[in-house]
Parts: C-alpha cells; sequence; structure tokens
C-alpha cells in the first residue's frame, strides 16, 4: 500500500517562508511526474507546481519566482520552498505522485491527505 504523507505546513507572517516535504512509503518501482496542489476555502484545487522524472519544472503564474520545487529520488520525496508568501497563498497543500508499484505495471496517482498553510497579514 503505497502512502503519501505531507509536512512542513504552519502559520507564518506574510514574507515569511515554509517548505512543504511529501513522502512516499510503500512498495514502490517508479515515480514519475509529481505535483503540489493547493485548495482555498471556496476555490477549487489548483496546480501550483510540478517536476517531471528528469527534473523538468513548471509553476502556475501566482508563485512563480517565489516558489522552487525539488525532489529527492532516493528518498522518494518531493519538497515545495515557499518564500514571500502572501496571505492569498493561504490554503490546504496537496502532493500527487504518479508512479508505479511493479516492472511493467499501469500508472496510479496517488494523493497525500494535505496541509494546512496559514498566511497571516
Amino acid at each position: 500500500q503505497v502512502q503519501l504523507v505531507e509536512s512542513g505546513g504552519g502559520l507564518v507572517q506574510a514574507g515569511g517562508s515554509l517548505r512543504l516535504s511529501c513522502a512516499a512509503s510503500g512498495i514502490i518501482f517508479s515515480i514519475n511526474a509529481m505535483g503540489w496542489y493547493r485548495q482555498a476555502p471556496g476555490k477549487q484545487r489548483e496546480l501550483v507546481a510540478s517536476i517531471t522524472s528528469p527534473g523538468s519544472t513548471n509553476y502556475a503564474d501566482s508563485v512563480k519566482g517565489r516558489f522552487t520545487m525539488s525532489r529527492d529520488n532516493a528518498k522518494n520525496t518531493v519538497y515545495l520552498q515557499m518564500d514571500s508568501l502572501k496571505p492569498d497563498d493561504t490554503a490546504v497543500y496537496y502532493c500527487k505522485m504518479e508512479l508505479q508499484v511493479h516492472v511493467g505495471g499501469p500508472q496510479f496517482a496517488y494523493w497525500g491527505h494535505g496541509t494546512q498553510v496559514t498566511v497571516s497579514s
């Protein structure tokens, strides 16, 4: 059974920084794309950043220049460094990983349970 566990959320003042982590555990053959999403109250879940297996990143316009996503393949872990945080960044942040459990098997998407990020003004 694959599990994704996020950590690193919390309360921070505007202009501050947080670093989110998401670690995958269980039987995993390979992890392909990874993504960080967020959902604010009353809004739809949106993609914040994504990273491919070779390490190419893509960011939402609202976080470009402030957030940095990285991955550690040896640890099955993905990170999101968030700097210059704004109150509009307040949301529950979720990680998503597209992975294969077995060699030659299908690829499935797995989600974490989310971590709350609150930015005060």
